[in-house]
């Protein structure tokens, strides 16, 4: 029989000479390489534990019944000095209820004596000191995320994803936060998300999947702190096993006042380009619309001066200079929005609808509910919303092939919500990748706080919808609309 080579220290705690002999036999029956140690009381073995230092041993081979201790203390006492080396109990009394309580405080495993075989004291043995590395290799895992979870400057928490229930948080989620350790444990992550969220984030965790390829899972979200403050955070979620329990480890990064530097950016390269957008319409509307009115007077004074042949041309020019001047005063329109001068923002969509079917080409249907006019919308809103409107007609029109349109404009959970929606050829939008249209679109409502969802799949349209708060909470950064 080839022997196992691995080379093993073992302590054997055992007053009775035979039976020590009888347990070396075994083992140098499997073992090529031992070196046993005895001990033949409890106060020897304390005196070996103490000479060896308790890593010296690799595992511990225990009698109950020795003359200056034995049973329960005995084996309280010896997993005190020796809480990480494995320690099996070898008893001559077949007590099944003890056995099982020994398990309970630290006993590794339990053999019965008269029913010991080399085969069986070697598997025993070879399954105590893998499963003591297993051990190990896990403690020492848990102890490294517990350092990295207790000291990272960012919040993280751990919570079960069955009840949503905090577990655990760190130093740092309690100070960001404001709630103390005893209000998190008392809490679920659904009591920092305000209500208009719940059903979102609920959906979100429990559809998403954690896979190999795919270990950690992120997102954007708002949670709101003890103080009712409302923040942007992005989230990072893993999965792990804390205990042999499956949790979720979070990580939330306050990135609210990032948004708040980012969107002051693109408020201001908007600003710029709707300033030139209207420099420019103005120029085409007050001075090459005059030129042309002018040019249309000059050349009706020179209709009583022509030949008969030369009428057909001159009506021909005339008709030319009114269609320019009419092409020339729709663009100006698109470029400056007429709700800016003496029109609604209900108008200024029925004029840019007007001009986007000009052949009738759609069927266009347009609900503005009366709620909407109860709230005083600034101007810059109503002109994303007009942007955005644009926006989305020339992505119907580029790909969408469609013949309905239809544009809902109310009031939802204190947002104001603007849906469109068409019967195109539609896509998926996990496969296409949004272009550079619906991704202005996405900018645009963060600008006021604001959401954007798609949904839309091959042969069945496409569903965009914008929900940007009435009531901003002045602590919201994002929310600056100045």
């Amino acid at each position: 029989m080839i022997k196992d080579k691995t080379a093993l220290d073992i302590l054997v705690i055992e007053d009775n000479e035979g039976d020590i002999m009888l347990i070396t036999d075994y083992l140098e029956e499997y073992f090529e390489t031992l070196h046993i140690t005895t001990a033949r009381t409890f106060a020897e073995a304390m005196a070996r534990l103490s000479d060896n230092n308790i890593y010296g041993y690799d595992i511990v081979l225990l009698d109950l019944s020795l003359p200056d201790k034995s049973g329960a203390e005995l084996i309280l006492e010896l997993s005190k000095v020796c809480p990480d080396c494995p320690l099996i109990v070898l008893s001559g009394y077949a007590d099944l209820d003890f056995s099982i309580k020994s398990l309970s405080m630290g006993v590794s495993d339990y053999l019965i004596k008269d029913d010991i075989t080399a085969l069986m004291l070697y598997k025993s043995l070879l399954y105590n000191l893998e499963r003591n590395r297993n051990n190990k290799k896990l403690k020492a895992s848990e102890l490294k995320f517990s350092n990295l979870f207790n000291l990272s400057p960012q919040p993280m928490w751990l919570y079960d994803p069955v009840s949503f229930a905090f577990l655990q948080v760190n130093l740092a989620a309690i100070n960001h936060y404001g709630y103390s350790e005893h209000e998190f444990l008392s809490m679920t992550i659904m009591d920092i998300r305000p209500p208009e969220d719940k059903d979102k984030v609920q959906n979100t965790i429990t559809t998403k999947t954690f896979f190999p390829d795919q270990p950690l899972l992120s997102g954007r979200f708002r949670h709101h702190k003890k103080s009712g403050e409302m923040m942007e955070v992005e989230v990072y979620s893993s999965e792990v096993f804390v205990e042999e329990r499956a949790c979720r480890s979070v990580i939330a990064i306050d990135v609210t006042e990032k948004l708040y530097f980012e969107n002051k950016m693109t408020k201001a390269i908007i600003k710029t380009q709707e300033d030139e957008r209207y420099e420019i319409g103005g120029e085409l509307h007050d001075n090459v619309c005059q030129i042309l009115a002018t040019s249309q007077l000059t050349l009706g004074m020179l209709k009583q001066d022509l030949a008969p042949r030369g009428i057909e041309f001159y009506e021909q020019c005339k008709n030319y200079i009114i269609l320019a001047s009419n092409e020339i005063r729709n663009l100006s329109h698109r470029l400056a929005p007429a709700f800016f001068v003496d029109s609604t923002l209900e108008d200024s969509f029925k004029i840019l609808l007007k001009d986007f079917n000009l052949g009738d080409r759609y069927e266009i249907s347009l609900y503005f509910h009366e709620d909407v006019n109860k709230h005083l919308l600034s101007q810059e809103m109503q002109l994303n919303l007009y942007r955005i409107l644009q926006e989305q007609l020339r992505n119907i029109f580029k790909h969408a092939k469609a013949t309905t349109i239809e544009i809902d404009v109310l009031v939802h959970h204190d947002s104001l919500k603007m849906w469109i929606s068409d019967n195109g050829i539609g896509f998926d939008p996990s496969i296409v990748k949004q272009g550079i249209g619906l991704s202005n679109i996405k900018r645009r409502a963060e600008l006021f706080s604001g959401k954007f969802e798609i949904e839309a799949s091959p042969g069945n349209g496409c569903e965009i919808a914008i929900y940007l708060p009435l009531k901003v909470n002045s602590n919201d950064m994002t929310a600056d609309v100045d």
